[in-house]
């Protein structure tokens, strides 16, 4: 790699890490599709949904970055592609106001949600907030104990997919949930690849993902488990919004790359190798919430002239 200036505009760049923001991006596709639904898209509270979003994984990206080096999980022996502080692309010092200036970035662009929702929506954003800072940082940092997958989830799932449809309709119903909860599977899935290549240096740092925990047997078949079970919730939401068959069809195409990409994962012997799959994890993402956005404008057709 060519040799790259500190605290340059490079260095941000990949510190940035772009592959992984089509998790901030996919859920809120999904929940602005949900807004459609319900005929209730807003273009403005849609565009403050987006850049929040992206802001927020923006600066968990910083975060990680920062702390993991800080705690020695990004030593000599990393797997994954390189890290900024690690690398002294970045100082610590910089990095920290890097991060605030994110952060704040990140609220600003929030605060204008407060005009279509009110002032009670301040506390979602401190509540991302905080999990940007206590996923891998904090006293318990939630990435070092097992409960990685249970805040992504919970954050690119439920909360990011929820909000983003619940800023433009203020109401949350079962296709909410059960939107939220698929896109947050898939997402998961680019967690589960990172931690499936690094369980054995995770394990030596004291990093205790749900794959040091269980076995790298199990993250293997976590990845394969957690698009299909996003899979098998979009299916019940075909049925809850009657789009039925020509909405499953739309499954068709994540479900095969999902399970594609999977059998390259478990013909990989080395782990280094694994990094040539989080692009395309993170493109199976994007195709999973067009999938659901297809689905949702299915449920539109049959309700105004079908239904």
């Amino acid at each position: 790699m060519e040799e790259i200036r500190q605290n340059s505009l490079k260095a941000w760049c990949l510190a940035a890490r772009p592959k992984t923001l089509a998790a901030a991006v996919a859920p809120v596709l999904v929940g602005c599709a949900i807004a459609y639904y319900y005929d209730s898209f807003q273009l403005v509270p849609a565009l403050a949904c987006l850049l929040f979003a992206i802001a927020m994984q923006i600066a968990a990206n910083l975060i990680n970055d920062l702390y993991d080096f800080l705690k020695g999980s990004d030593g000599e022996g990393r797997l994954g592609p390189l890290r900024a502080t690690a690398q002294g692309w970045i100082t610590p010092d910089c990095m920290k106001k890097g991060i605030l200036a994110v952060v704040a970035f990140g609220c600003l662009c929030g605060s204008t949600l407060m005009l279509y929702v009110g002032w009670q929506l301040v506390f979602v954003g401190i509540f991302c907030v905080l999990f940007a800072y206590f996923y891998t940082s904090g006293p318990f940092p939630l990435a070092y104990n097992g409960l990685g997958d249970v805040a992504v989830i919970l954050f690119f799932g439920l909360v990011a997919v929820g909000f983003t449809a619940y800023v433009q309709t203020l109401v949350w119903t079962s296709v909410v949930t059960l939107a939220g909860l698929a896109t947050g599977l898939a997402v998961n899935v680019l967690l589960v690849l990172n931690n499936y290549r690094d369980v054995e240096n995770d394990a030596k740092s004291g990093k205790r993902t749900l794959v040091v925990l269980l076995g790298k047997k199990f993250g293997l078949y976590l990845y394969l488990a957690s698009g299909l079970t996003a899979v098998l919730l979009s299916a019940v939401l075909c049925l809850l919004i009657e789009a039925n068959l020509f909405g499953w069809l739309m499954l068709l195409p994540y479900s095969a790359l999902h399970f594609l990409t999977w059998l390259k994962i478990r013909k990989i012997e080395q782990p280094i190798q694994l990094n040539g799959l989080i692009g395309e994890t993170s493109r199976n993402m994007l195709v999973f919430a067009l999938s659901l956005l297809l689905i949702l404008a299915i449920g539109c057709v049959y309700y105004f002239y079908v239904g």
